[in-house]
């Protein structure tokens, strides 16, 4: 075994934007940053998972995050509530898919010399029982030690369609780890009944452990082309406030490819690689939650099957699942149904089709855009505003300022503001005045005037503002100053 790799690195790809959760995921705030099945969100979940996991190397507890850019404020806010530090958030431009995600983070850790394990988890799953993914982690350590790729397949229990498969055989080269024979598309039913039958199969959890030059190697092997593209991405990267922003236009060439696709099938059919992969069985509970299916699979539920998070009445129902947190949702006479509300769109849906809600999001997309880009409450770097009204030439937003928070100094073209604070106090700069308001205060910020908010205080600052004009629309903020390094129009 070899022991140059002294360390285990977590590695959280965080760059999904799916709709198969709408209306709770949209494009600007997908479902890693929601809270589906405790009070943790799924990417705090993910960034919690190695607690208290020990091996006979060490395990950082600062994993390195890989993320979409439009994402990065609230993703570093989620990780420091729950008091994670990452050794580096990577931003990608755009999604480009887990293979050059996982290499932008394996250059990243060989550029600072060291040749760490890295443990690749999806920030969007779900994972129960803890104890046993560990239990699987220290079974696949060896393996990864000695310079291969490991995988994590997960025992399956039912015919599922929605995943992909490895199949699997026993050399004993490692205990309790399989050789890779095959991977094997989502198959159909009658399919994914014979795997299970066989017993030869196990669900491809997309979870993946291996020393951060042997991925580099295998990438150079296999997918050259993106390898070159991270390199050139990551040499040309700039450091901005805690991230690392790869640069655009290198990034921009780079092919879009999964680590299965990339890496993982071409080395089951080289056997004479002197890199090999090899998968985990695991029992832990896991879920991709990748529909609200098995959103309602993964929950607690009643004596009749129902799942309810929020207001909800069932009665004469079954097997049902309910989010609503806003106002009572009653369900009478029915079965196997989804029901998700939120303060702009509501979906109700049989359980059986949900799988399909990507053609109902392309049809709301057509008409109705912005319910598919962003929720009503819109979060920022210095808090967040909820837009709780809006009509022709007037829009009426509620405005949270964290403490010691700062918006942008900023004017605009098209409107005007008037703030009422109903919380706190906050520092007004207008034109060349800088005064305070306090609660039950107000100012006006007349069109073209150039100004900014601040929370001086030690409490969170709450306004209502009130825009007026011809045109309220984001895009419509020329912004001077920015202490948190934004370019751009909006936000």
């Amino acid at each position: 075994m070899n022991q140059n790799a002294q360390q285990l690195v977590p590695v959280i790809l965080s760059g999904g934007s799916g709709t198969r959760l709408w209306p709770l995921s949209r494009e600007k705030h997908p479902k890693q940053l929601l809270s589906l099945i405790d009070d943790e969100t799924l990417l705090q979940l993910t960034a919690l998972r190695l607690d208290g996991l020990t091996l006979d190397i060490a395990v950082s507890d600062r994993p390195i995050v890989v993320c979409n850019q439009e994402y990065r404020f609230i993703t570093a806010e989620q990780l420091l509530q729950v008091g994670v530090v990452a050794e580096r958030i990577i931003l990608e431009p755009f999604g480009k898919n887990t293979a050059p995600a996982l290499t932008l983070a394996a250059q990243t850790i060989c550029a600072n010399g060291s040749d760490a394990v890295l443990l690749a988890m999806a920030a969007d799953h779900a994972m129960r029982n803890i104890d046993a993914f560990h239990a699987a982690i220290a079974n696949g350590l060896p393996a990864a030690l000695d310079g291969h790729v490991v995988t994590f397949g997960v025992t399956p229990n039912a015919p599922v369609t929605g995943y992909g498969y490895i199949q699997a055989n026993d050399r004993e080269q490692y205990p309790n780890v399989l050789d890779i024979s095959q991977f094997v598309e989502k198959p159909d039913v009658s399919t994914a009944q014979a795997y299970l039958d066989s017993g030869d199969y196990l669900w491809n959890s997309g979870i993946f452990m291996v020393k951060a030059s042997s991925w580099l190697q295998a990438m150079a092997r296999y997918a050259p082309d993106i390898l070159l593209a991270c390199d050139a991405a990551v040499t040309n990267a700039a450091v901005d406030l805690d991230f690392v922003r790869v640069d655009e236009t290198a990034f921009g060439a780079c092919p879009s490819d999964s680590i299965d696709y990339a890496v993982m099938e071409k080395l089951s059919l080289t056997p004479d690689s002197s890199i090999k992969g090899y998968v985990v069985p695991m029992d832990a509970g896991w879920s991709d939650v990748g529909a609200w299916d098995t959103v309602w699979q993964v929950l607690d539920k009643d004596q009749n099957g129902n799942v309810a998070q929020g207001d909800a009445l069932f009665v004469k129902t079954t097997n049902s699942l309910v989010l609503s947190h806003e106002r009572v949702v009653s369900c009478l006479g029915l079965d196997d149904i989804v029901i998700v509300d939120t303060v702009d769109a509501l979906l109700v849906a049989k359980k059986s089709e949900v799988r399909d809600l990507k053609s109902v999001v392309a049809a709301i997309k057509k008409t109705h855009v912005h319910l598919t880009e962003n929720h009503r409450k819109v979060f920022r770097p210095w808090g967040a505003y909820d837009s709780i009204a809006a009509d022709e030439r007037f829009q009426v937003k509620r405005i949270i300022v964290k403490p010691g928070a700062s918006l942008s100094l900023q004017m605009h073209h098209h409107r005007a503001e008037h703030w009422i604070v109903v919380r706190g106090t906050g520092r007004v700069t207008r034109g060349d005045e800088v005064f305070l308001l306090s609660e039950n205060e107000s100012a006006f910020i007349p069109l073209g005037v150039v100004h900014r908010l601040e929370n001086p205080g030690k409490t969170t600052l709450e306004l209502i503002e009130v825009q007026s004009g011809s045109y309220l629309g984001e895009d419509d903020i020329v912004r001077l100053e920015d202490v948190y390094g934004r370019d751009g129009s909006i936000g």
